[in-house]
């Protein structure tokens, strides 16, 4: 695996001793790639590790949350006015217009117990959040957007 900086490799190998530690079985590690995966009921959470300058790096949570939904003035001051309610992480879109909750922390700094606790926000608040959403604005979880991929 290609790293940008010495500092995102070693938080990488850290993370990767955590995750296996944490989830077992339930993580995938993507080859070649600084990313593991964790499914997590409908939603399946990434976890990246990039580097922060040339010294540091941040680990970064991120799931999908609804895809193919529409955008609407309705949905936007929903995701926004549900972003000041999180101590950690928010709402955003991505360029196709899907919508993603994501939360990152100091990689230098952090502990496996913040790993844990960013994995399962992550997880948790998109496998909460995504049935809702889909109900009242329309689209598909993450996971059923995979399901119907296949």
């Amino acid at each position: 695996m290609d790293f940008q900086t010495d500092a995102q490799r070693k938080t990488y190998e850290k993370v990767a001793v955590w995750m296996k530690e944490l989830f077992g079985e339930g993580f995938q590690a993507i080859p070649g790639k600084p990313l593991f995966i964790v499914p997590v009921g409908s939603s399946i959470t990434q976890v990246a590790v990039h580097p922060w300058g040339s010294d540091d790096a941040v680990i970064v949570g991120m799931a999908w949350v609804v895809q193919g939904v529409e955008i609407t003035k309705d949905l936007l001051l929903y995701l926004l006015r549900t972003n000041t309610k999180f101590r950690f992480g928010g709402y955003g879109l991505d360029d196709d217009d899907d919508i993603f909750f994501s939360y990152s922390i100091v990689g230098s700094t952090a502990d496996k117990e913040e790993v844990k606790a960013l994995t399962l926000a992550v997880a948790g608040t998109a496998d909460r959040e995504d049935d809702q959403i889909v109900a009242k604005w329309g689209g598909m979880t993450a996971l059923d957007k995979m399901k119907a991929s296949m």
